[in-house]
Formats: C-alpha cells, sequence, structure tokens
C-alpha cells in the first residue's frame, strides 16, 4: 500500500453563524488506498468534516487538499477525484436507476460509459432493477443507487457517510466486500460509522472524533493492542462479598451478584500472573466452577474513550 496522503487536513476550523463550534483544529492524513473508520457518537462532527472535505461545508479556518488540489481554490479538479455517499437519502424518486447513475457520471464532464456502470450496477446487484423507478426500491436498495452515482465518474477518494444506516446484516456483508474490492483497486475509502463492528471489520486506521475533535488516529490493530485489556472471570460456587486478606492485593474485583471474580491483565504480557493468581485463589479457600476470558473489542475501547472525553 502506498504511504502518500490522498487527503491532508491542515488547521480545520467550523464555527456557523449561531457561534457553534463544529470543528476544532483538525489536522489529519488520510493515506492512498487505505480504510479509514471515522468513529464519534451523534454530533460529534463526522458529517461536518466529511462535507468540509468534500467542499459542501465552508470552513471558517484551515485548508484541505485531495491528490494535493486545493478543495477551495481548485474545487473542480479535488470534487471530481471524490465520491460521497451522503447518510441522507437524496434520490430523484421518479427516476430510473440507470438514468439517475448517468446523469451522475455526466455532471462530472466524463464521457458515457455503458460497461462501466453495468459493472457497478451488477456488484451492487442493482442490474435487474436498472429500468425501475427509484420510489418503488427498498431503503437499502436506494442506498445501493446512491454507492452508484458516487462511483460512476470513477472516484480516486469514496467517503461513505453511515452507509449501512438502516440496512439489512447481509446488504451490510454485501457492501463491506464491495468496499474491500475498491480497496484493491487503489480507491481511498473514508467511512463514519456507529457500527464499531463495520469499522473492526473493515478500517485499516480508525480516528475518533468527539464534540468536533479529533482525540485518536491509530492503526486498528495497534489501537486494539495498545487499548485492548483482556480480563479473566472467575465463575464462583459460592458468593462472597468480601476478598479474603491474601488476595486483597491482586487487583480481583467482585462482581455486583458476588458470584464472580473479576481479573483485568494486560493481553500483550507474557507474565500476566493467572497461575500464580489461581493459586493464590485456591488457597484462600475460594472454589470456582468455570473460567473464561474476554479480549476487548473496538467497541470497548471506543466507549471508554469517549467517556473519558465527555
Amino acid at each position: 500500500m502506498a504511504n502518500q496522503n490522498t487527503i491532508t487536513v491542515s488547521g480545520l476550523n467550523k464555527t456557523y453563524k449561531s457561534g457553534f463550534v463544529a470543528l476544532k483544529n483538525i489536522n489529519l492524513e488520510i493515506r492512498q488506498g487505505e480504510i479509514f473508520a471515522l468513529l464519534g457518537p451523534n454530533g460529534a462532527g463526522k458529517t461536518t468534516l466529511i462535507n468540509a472535505i468534500c467542499g459542501i461545508v465552508q470552513p471558517s479556518s484551515g485548508t484541505i487538499t485531495a491528490n494535493g488540489f486545493d478543495i477551495l481554490k481548485q474545487y473542480r479538479q479535488a470534487r471530481a477525484l471524490i465520491g460521497l455517499v451522503p447518510q441522507e437519502l437524496t434520490n430523484d424518486m421518479f427516476e430510473k436507476v440507470i438514468s439517475t447513475v448517468e446523469l451522475s457520471r455526466g455532471l462530472f464532464g466524463k464521457a458515457p460509459n455503458p460497461a462501466l456502470l453495468e459493472k457497478i450496477l451488477q456488484s451492487l446487484s442493482l442490474w435487474d432493477k436498472r429500468n425501475n423507478r427509484i420510489r418503488t426500491l427498498s431503503g437499502g436498495m436506494k442506498r445501493r443507487v446512491m454507492i452508484a452515482k458516487a462511483l460512476s465518474h470513477e472516484p480516486q477518494i469514496l467517503f461513505l457517510d453511515e452507509p449501512t444506516a438502516g440496512v439489512d446484516v447481509a446488504l451490510r456483508r454485501d457492501m463491506w466486500d464491495l468496499v474491500r474490492g475498491l480497496r484493491k483497486q487503489g480507491v481511498t475509502v473514508i467511512l463514519t460509522t456507529h457500527y464499531i463492528e463495520e469499522a473492526q471489520e473493515m478500517a485499516d486506521r480508525v480516528g475518533v472524533i468527539q464534540k468536533g475533535e479529533i482525540i485518536l488516529v491509530e492503526d486498528k490493530n495497534t489501537l486494539i493492542r495498545k487499548l485492548g485489556k483482556r480480563q479473566l472471570t472467575l465463575s464462583l460456587t459460592a458468593r462472597v462479598s468480601a476478598l479474603p486478606q491474601g488476595l486483597a492485593q491482586q487487583g480481583l474485583e467482585i462482581a455486583e451478584d458476588g458470584m464472580q471474580l473479576i481479573y483485568t491483565f494486560d493481553a500483550k504480557s507474557e507474565h500476566n500472573g493467572i497461575a500464580d493468581l489461581l493459586k493464590k485463589v485456591n488457597e484462600n479457600g475460594i472454589e470456582f466452577k468455570d473460567l473464561n476470558t474476554k479480549e476487548s473489542s473496538l467497541e470497548d475501547i471506543f466507549v471508554n474513550l469517549v467517556g473519558a472525553q465527555s
């Protein structure tokens, strides 16, 4: 994967006339050919940031470039590189699927290419619906039409703003496959999502935005390794209300119901102390009937990060 940056955001701020500060000093570099997931709670600034990069929202200050073209000063060149699938469904409901996709390609000054459009519609399972009017399609199919429109001019950078909101699980998996296929062709994909499993499944890197500020950008696997924890849970044969003196220094927590002991340890460490802990639990007369370990997911990390910032 090439490591040159395809999107560079420097010192980006957006304050609305009402005084609401939507984005605060955003600095972000997105690499060519990666899938970048932008995570954040509702109202964190995800859509505003995407709209600023796509030239839809005028920044208060700062610069944005796409493949070296300034989004404001070289709008046409920059925008031609970008495909955007917005969160809201904005299709022309009375148009046929094929017509709206052809029109979208034409708006970017691209010559007709029926073979390419057929390939895009086939990949989105829309080819057999090409002559249907958009208003007759299901919500999931309408979203696919928006993706087809965004891909029609062969963008090098694709923004997907909550692409699978309100979409069934099967369609979500189809979209994931489509996005992976685009990345193989060298397209850079930036997605915002509420589904953290989507980011965990798809992304190469993750950015977390909270109250208009980027609080973290990290390689996904590094993030899980650095901030991830493992928990060992011992299910007890009898309820305990307090730890015996001999276990007080072991970093154990008692679950609310008193029927479990929970030990949190560093997933990376070779010396996690579990063998020693189990020996001490035994020596202190606590019997357990089962034990299991759980590793934190991206969701656990996200919840902790956002909780710590709020």
